[in-house]
C-alpha cells in the first residue's frame, strides 16, 4: 500500500458510517466512468463469451464454485510467494 493510500485510509477510518458510505458511492461512480474505447472492447468480449456459451464451446460455472476456485488460486499464489 502506498503512503498516500495509507494516509487516506487513516482519514477514512475517522469518518462516520454515513460519510464512508457516501465516499464509497462516489468512488464507485468515479470508477464506473469507463472510457468509450474500453467499453467497446468490454462489450465485444461479452458478446464473444455469450456466443461461445450459445454454441456449446464452453459451459457456465456456478458462482459459488467459481469463487471457491478463485480463492484456491489466490491461496496457492500466496503460499508460493512466502
Amino acid at each position: 500500500m502506498s503512503e498516500t493510500v495509507a494516509r487516506i485510509l487513516g482519514e477514512v477510518e475517522q469518518l462516520s458510517w454515513a460519510e464512508r458510505e457516501e465516499l464509497a458511492d462516489l468512488l464507485a461512480e468515479n470508477l464506473a466512468n469507463i472510457p468509450p474505447a474500453i467499453q467497446k472492447v468490454q462489450v465485444e468480449e461479452v458478446r464473444r463469451r455469450i456466443s461461445e456459451v450459445a454454441a456449446g464451446k464452453v459451459s457456465l460455472v456456478a458462482g459459488d464454485e467459481a469463487m471457491r476456485h478463485v480463492r484456491q488460486l489466490v491461496e496457492s499464489a500466496r503460499t508460493r510467494t512466502r
